[in-house]
């Protein structure tokens, strides 16, 4: 289990959820985080990898705030939120009488991000025919609108996020290789939560404080034991956004400041039949108890040569790694470092 936050975040002191989502202790994180600040100077084009839920927008916000544009305007669009025919006119504006329903010319994202950065999320649903204008850019910093012929310059910084494979889709004539080839001067994997061994428990008290505050309650919410090896045990498929409706779930249902336990299938029915009413019922059968079995060592005894064994393997497959040894053993390094001193006679 991971270590607990002794003094959980007050809910005040962030504005927002989001600010929460860049912090975490984990290597897998901080590994990440490095990547990012290393590439956020270079005026060169970027791709995020990840699933659902990881935060890649708020990995583009980062990556704009922490480079030489940051003073000038962050623009985002979702390439699923809209129609395949729409993209362009949205991306590129369009010209008055362009068609039906242009009244008057309309600036597109690239011009509202001239200057700063354009944001591409889901990336791999753009269509073929923007990707070739989108190319253009990339390649000249021209690009023309929707029913004009005027080419219109722009200085835009793009970054592109996708939770598929980008390659496949190239391979296959779905993205233009000539535009991943152009967008993959640095591309960046955001860790899954569930890789983020220790983080898990910090974003949980974080937005258990949160919907405490909300909800108006006097006492801070604490979990039980139950909770949190359900928190910690959970693969977490959607990640931070699924981790945090269940967190808040978990608060608002509970009367008392302890949360007993996570409901992590919220699509449960609670009028799911318990048995089959035409089933022939089982017959249940007498329990024969078992003779006893002799117990080989006292339980502190079997747990310590357990830990000491583990320890031992976990270093030569780490190569004496302290930091590598810690995450196969899903501990801190501090709680390593703790069982290192305990087993320093045996090692």
């Amino acid at each position: 289990m991971g270590t607990i936050p002794s003094h959980p975040p007050d809910p005040q002191s962030s504005v927002t959820d989001v600010a929460v989502e860049a912090q975490g202790q984990s290597e897998a994180f901080l590994d990440f985080q490095e990547r990012l600040s290393r590439i956020a100077p270079v005026e060169r084009p970027a791709l995020l990898v990840g699933e659902r839920g990881t935060g890649k927008e708020l990995a583009a916000t980062r990556l704009h705030y922490l480079s030489g544009r940051w003073q000038g305007p962050f623009v985002s669009l979702n390439c699923a939120a809209l129609a395949p025919t729409l993209i362009e006119s949205e991306l590129f504006g369009h010209e008055k009488g362009a068609f039906t329903g242009a009244q008057q010319r309309k600036a597109g994202r690239f011009e509202a991000a001239d200057g700063g950065t354009l944001f591409l999320d889901e990336i791999g649903l753009l269509p073929i025919e923007a990707q070739e204008k989108v190319l253009r850019v990339v390649e000249y910093g021209f690009f023309e609108r929707v029913g004009g012929s005027t080419s219109v310059g722009v200085d835009v910084r793009i970054i592109g996020a996708t939770n598929v494979d980008l390659p496949s889709l190239a391979d296959t004539a779905r993205f233009k290789r000539d535009l991943l080839d152009r967008l993959s001067f640095e591309v960046l994997f955001l860790p899954p939560l569930r890789e983020r061994q220790g983080d898990i428990l910090l974003l949980a008290y974080h937005f258990a404080q949160r919907m405490g505050y909300e909800l108006g309650r006097p006492d801070s919410p604490e979990f039980s034991t139950t909770a949190l090896r359900q928190l910690e045990g959970h693969p977490w498929p959607g990640n931070i956004r699924e981790l945090k409706n269940a967190v808040e779930r978990a608060v608002y249902r509970t009367d008392t400041p302890l949360i007993e336990s996570i409901d992590l299938d919220p699509f449960r029915s609670p009028y799911s039949p318990a048995f089959t009413p035409d089933a022939t019922p089982a017959v249940e059968k007498p329990q024969v108890s078992a003779a006893p079995k002799t117990i080989p060592k006292p339980l502190k005894a079997a747990v310590r040569d357990l830990e000491r064994d583990l320890l031992k393997k976990a270093l030569a497959d780490a190569k004496y790694n302290r930091k590598k040894a810690a995450h196969l053993l899903g501990l801190t390094y501090d709680q390593l470092r703790g069982l290192l001193r305990k087993y320093r006679a045996d090692l």
